[in-house]
This record gives C-alpha cells, structure tokens and sequence, in this order.
C-alpha cells in the first residue's frame, strides 16, 4: 500500500461511480448512503426479498450489514449473496455483533456456508465469534484489540478463501498469507455510531474497482482512518465530526493521502 496507490484507486472511484448494493441496518443507512456517495460511489439500500437479485443484477459489488436482523432480510441478505457470487462481483460481510447472541452468530454462519464472501470486516470480537462460538461481544462494540484476533482472522481467510478485515486502533488487513496494517485513525471515531459499518461499505465501494481484494480493503480502511484524522482536527466532539467525515471523503486529495498515511 502507497499513496500513489490508494490515490488511484479513489481517482478510478470517482471516475466510474460504481453501484454499491447495501443490505445494512437501519441506524446507518443515511450515514452509510452519505459516506459512499462523498468517497465517489453511488450506493443503493434495497433489502426486499423479492427485488434484491435484480438489484445486484446492476451492481458492481455487494455490502451486507447484519445490524438489525429479521427474517425476510436474512431471506434478502441469502438470495443476494447468492445472485452475487453467481454474477462474480464481490461480496462485503460484516458480522455486527457476532457473538452478542447465538441467533445472530449463527446467522453469520449460515449465511457464510452458503456463500462465501470476497471480504469480512468486523471487530475483534466479532471475528472471533465467528471461529469460536464461546466468544461473547459487548453489543456491536469490540472488547478485544485487533491484535488478538489473528488467528482467527487466518482461519475464516482459510475457511472461505477470502480477505479479512479486523477493525482497531491499528487495523490487520489478511488473505491468510499476506498481512497489511493500518496505523490511521483517531480516538474520537468509535464514538460515532456506525463508523464500522462505514468502513465496510467503502470496503465495498474499493472493491468494486480494483478486484485485489487484499489491496481493496487496504485502501479502503486507509481512507477511512485518513479522513478521521482530518475531520477530528476541526470538530468538537462526535456529532461535529461525523458531519466533517462526509465532507472529508468528497475533498480528500492525494497530498493529504501523502501527508496523513501512516
């Protein structure tokens, strides 16, 4: 990862707008759907069972959210994995709160048997409740450093052949064989909901343009950390600073990629 190379794939981002497919909750559609057309996508929420296959019919890559579960967005998040692997676009999973509750692990776990994602994203905990069933998270927040979830990280790449991210003060970002580290970020940012969830869907919005998963998710949470760091310079507190993300990813250049990048 090099600023020239974050810079363009974000260049590449903004030139082609890729459709972004999200299935997410319902406490961060607006924050996710703001932050994805400021970084340069152009994102859909559409989770009915009976429009997502012909939703992702149009979409170059696909985000889903557990947040807020039920029984027809399970149905919605099955059929639209599935539309997408068949269709060969990439697959964002984030297991938010994996391990809160055995209803919403083995949702994960089913969802993923079924069809296996291009990337997870989670936290700690989430990551490794979905190797070790006994791990229990604290509601969607983490109670573990990334660090600590390596291994398990390792073996979900080896389960589902695919990318793992495991958000943190510093981010790991693994296929399994290569491991990328991500320093950027800023204290203040997990106190604004959902920022995790928006840094999946800039997962989703990277991979969408650039199909090296490992390089894509890199990138994305590289700018993700880049722009907190700048937003939390000119705000207050969190409700300041969730607003001057936003206006962070549709300005961010490639000197301050230069400047900010760890």
């Amino acid at each position: 990862m090099t600023r020239k190379t974050i810079w363009s794939d974000l260049q590449k981002l903004r030139e082609t707008a890729p459709l972004v497919h999200n299935i997410t909750n319902f406490v961060v559609m607006n924050t996710t759907a703001n932050a994805l057309l400021a970084i340069g996508a152009s994102p859909v929420m559409a989770h009915a069972p009976e429009e997502v296959e012909a939703m992702v019919g149009i979409a170059s890559s696909l985000v889903i959210n557990i947040g807020t579960l039920s029984r027809d967005w399970i149905q919605a998040m099955e059929l639209a994995m599935r539309a997408a692997a068949k269709k060969g676009i990439p697959i964002i999973f984030d297991p938010v709160g994996a391990g809160a509750t055995a209803y919403r692990t083995e949702t994960c776990l089913n969802l993923l048997r079924k069809t296996a994602p291009s990337v997870i994203r989670g936290n700690a905990s989430e990551i490794m409740a979905l190797v070790d069933s006994r791990i229990q998270t604290r509601g969607v927040d983490s109670s573990a450093a990334a660090s600590t979830a390596e291994s398990a990280a390792e073996a979900l790449c080896h389960a589902y052949g695919c990318v793992v991210v495991v958000s943190g003060e510093t981010d790991l970002v693994t296929d399994g064989a290569e491991k990328k580290y991500v320093r950027n970020g800023h204290a203040m940012m997990p106190k604004v909901t959902g920022l995790g969830c928006t840094a999946t869907a800039l997962v989703g919005a990277f991979a969408a343009i650039n199909r090296d998963m490992l390089a894509a998710a890199t990138h994305a949470m590289a700018v993700m950390g880049i722009c907190g760091e700048i937003a939390a310079e000119t705000s207050a507190g969190p409700a300041s600073l969730q607003v001057n993300l936003i206006d962070c990813f549709f300005n961010l250049n490639g000197e301050q990629i230069s400047r900010y990048l760890r």
